[in-house]
């Protein structure tokens, strides 16, 4: 199996395990959302937000809790229906970020929660510009990352890495980073160019006039925050992920039985906690 092709099966991966996903994924605290708004420096309170890879909506039920205005973006069936049936009144589209089916100028957020890494960032940057609009428009992306400081959760980490390989870890530990330094080399126009609709009778236009570019201006943060849950959603949340997933239930359960024993001895009540580094980074035109 190519890489790509590898890439694009535990992309699919979810859909059969959007219920498993909305239920057990943890969701972000109040501070991230907080972040967001003094990074970008404008308030999520009326704004036009498209949340792109929205999943089963545990991003947008949070952006919409800060009075946003969301229009949720997901490319994957099983995800979008279980969307539908968590937030029935809330749009959603099927599609991806590397060709967004929506006007240009016409976000003031383009969101992903958890989803970046499944772009393509040569193609979705400038289509997240090209959606947002020029005056302050802001993309915004964040992944919930393990704290790997506190020593379970990187014994934990450990454990995964060698059961999956180096080449499947299931931590978004890195991806903030990597993403990063892909939007501090881009570019995008100043201003976005407007669609043109030409028909038969429409004269050949003159030649263009060149397209002013610039750098992107790029704020990161951090926020660290927790939750206590029952040791049976820890494991269900650690086999959502898309490498464990493409295991089948058998391969993932051969780990995840293991792992419930070692947690047990740390966590006798069965109820853990789970820590978490969520990685943002906001990126606006300079």
């Amino acid at each position: 199996m190519t890489a790509h092709s590898h890439h694009t099966t535990r992309a699919h991966s979810f859909n059969a395990a959007a219920a498993q996903y909305a239920a057990n994924r943890p969701s972000y605290p109040p501070t991230l959302f907080d972040a967001i708004e003094n990074l970008a420096r404008r308030p999520l309170t009326g704004a036009t937000v498209v949340d792109v890879g929205a999943g089963t909506g545990i991003a947008t039920a949070r952006l919409k809790a800060r009075g946003a205005h969301v229009l949720a973006i997901e490319p994957g069936e099983g995800m979008a229906a279980e969307f539908r049936r968590t937030l029935p009144d809330t749009p959603v589209i099927r599609g991806n970020g590397n060709d967004l089916p929506l006007a240009s100028a016409s976000a003031d957020f383009v969101t992903y929660a958890q989803s970046w890494h499944w772009t393509d960032p040569a193609r979705a940057t400038p289509e997240a510009f090209r959606v947002l609009r020029p005056d302050g428009g802001a993309l915004a992306l964040w992944w919930n990352t393990e704290a790997l400081d506190i020593p379970w959760i990187e014994a934990a980490a450990n454990r995964v890495e060698r059961f999956l390989g180096l080449d499947a870890v299931v931590t978004k530990n890195g991806s903030g980073a990597k993403a990063a330094a892909t939007l501090s080399t881009t570019r995008v126009p100043t201003t976005p160019t407007p669609p043109t609709i030409r028909t038969s009778t429409t004269p050949t236009p003159p030649a263009p006039t060149p397209t002013l570019t610039a750098p992107l201006h790029i704020d990161r943060d951090q926020v660290r925050w927790s939750r206590r849950v029952p040791l049976d959603t820890h494991l269900a949340n650690l086999g959502s992920h898309s490498a464990f997933l493409v295991l089948g239930e058998e391969g993932a359960n051969a780990f995840l039985t293991e792992e419930r024993a070692h947690l047990l001895g740390i966590f006798p009540d069965g109820v853990v906690e789970e820590v978490y580094d969520v990685e943002l980074i906001v990126a606006t035109r300079s």
